[in-house]
């Protein structure tokens, strides 16, 4: 019997090798090849911004001060986080923070996530109606490291306002700041 090695390693016999199996090892090697990691169902993607993107992130018109109105409405509070591409910390954030499930179901339940692009060029509304792109508006609020959480609620007058500022933080730390953070928004506002 005439008996060859092929280019997958399997011993060929003279009969054709299954073209579904070469198809599918071959798909398989170039994902490999292109970096393509499988993920599981809630594990953050990486945007066309390079950014990672949690599933549960809301989807915004990026115009803040209806985000801050929805997060009210569902009794929520808004949260925007700040991060840029090749960011070590905002990595972390995802794949060790938001990854921990006390902060991914805290953060679910009580919170409304907008991500923002630190250098980004997308046009945002402001609270007050300004149009800037999100690197303008990070300088507008002060920001200047990523990552950076901000808290928003609205004020007595109706007005949003920053209730917390937070940068990276390990799991237990984060869930500590997180109910720190909601005990601030339970409390009257002036």
């Amino acid at each position: 019997m005439n008996r060859t090695m092929s280019y997958f390693g399997q011993m060929r016999t003279g009969k054709k090798v299954d073209t579904a199996r070469r198809l599918l090892l071959g798909a398989s090697c170039a994902l490999f090849l292109s970096g393509f990691v499988p993920v599981s169902a809630g594990a953050p993607l990486l945007s066309e911004d390079g950014l990672h993107r949690q599933p549960w992130f809301i989807d915004s018109f990026l115009v803040l001060d209806e985000d801050l109105s929805d997060a009210q409405r569902a009794g929520r509070i808004f949260l925007i986080v700040w991060e840029l591409k090749g960011c070590p910390a905002c990595k972390l954030l995802h794949l060790e923070t938001f990854a921990d499930a006390g902060v991914q179901d805290e953060l679910k339940a009580r919170f409304h996530v907008l991500q923002l692009n630190f250098i980004g060029q997308r046009p945002v509304t402001d609270f007050d109606g300004q149009r800037l792109s999100e690197k303008d508006l990070a300088g507008k609020h002060g920001v200047t490291s990523t990552p950076t959480l901000q808290f928003f609620m609205r004020g007595a007058d109706g007005k949003a306002r920053e209730i917390h500022r937070a940068n990276f933080m390990k799991p237990a730390a984060f869930l500590d700041m997180l109910r720190e953070v909601r005990n601030k928004a339970e409390k009257p506002r002036s």
